[in-house]
């Protein structure tokens, strides 16, 4: 079927969940996942399996509303038989092989507030970011819908505000392979 003259194509269907309670996490997981695999049920159980014997789960939030730590990512990652690298920032990015990584999950500083007023309390926000279609997107939950970065240029600038601010760290999703062999870095 032929399009309309001057019709856009349509743009491709990219899986992006919303921000619901503290669950960054989950949504980060799916969203660089691209399907809905893990739920707050499966992430609680992540964080009994890595605090058996605790009464008060270090791994989220003391109210079970999420707000779930870098261990439960990188455990659910790796029960899908994919690894996690953190990415040192002291590296050029031009050193990040994009190429070989599946996604990345950035953890950000999030302001609090009541309404317009802003409290002096810092949080940390999970973040995915992946490539669909040879397009890089943000897949922040908070967004209404997944922003487009563009190509490897595109993401690389966005990356590099990010650690600009100081506080972001990011996470590489990458296979197993890929993380043996060390190639989702370049020699440049």
């Amino acid at each position: 079927m032929s399009q309309a003259p001057g019709a856009q194509p349509s743009p491709p269907s990219v899986y992006h969940e919303r921000q619901r309670l503290e669950l960054c996490a989950v949504h980060a997981l799916n969203n660089v996942l691209q399907q809905q695999l893990f739920s707050q049920e499966a992430a609680d159980e992540i964080c009994k399996r890595l605090a058996p014997d605790s009464r008060l789960n270090p791994h989220r939030s003391l109210l079970g509303t999420g707000n779930y730590d870098v261990n439960v990512i990188m455990a659910a990652l790796q029960g899908l038989g994919l690894a996690t690298v953190w990415w040192d920032r002291r590296r050029p990015l031009s050193q990040l092989a994009l190429s070989q990584v599946l996604g990345l999950i950035l953890n950000l500083p999030s302001p609090m507030s009541l309404g317009l007023l802003s409290l002096p309390l810092r949080r940390r926000h999970w973040v995915a970011l992946r490539q669909v279609d040879g397009v890089y997107y943000n897949l922040d939950s908070k967004l209404r819908a997944p922003e487009a970065l563009g190509d490897e240029d595109g993401v690389r600038a966005f990356l590099a505000a990010a650690l600009a601010q100081g506080l972001c760290e990011v996470l590489l999703v990458v296979t197993k392979e890929v993380e043996e062999k060390g190639c989702w870095l370049r020699t440049v």
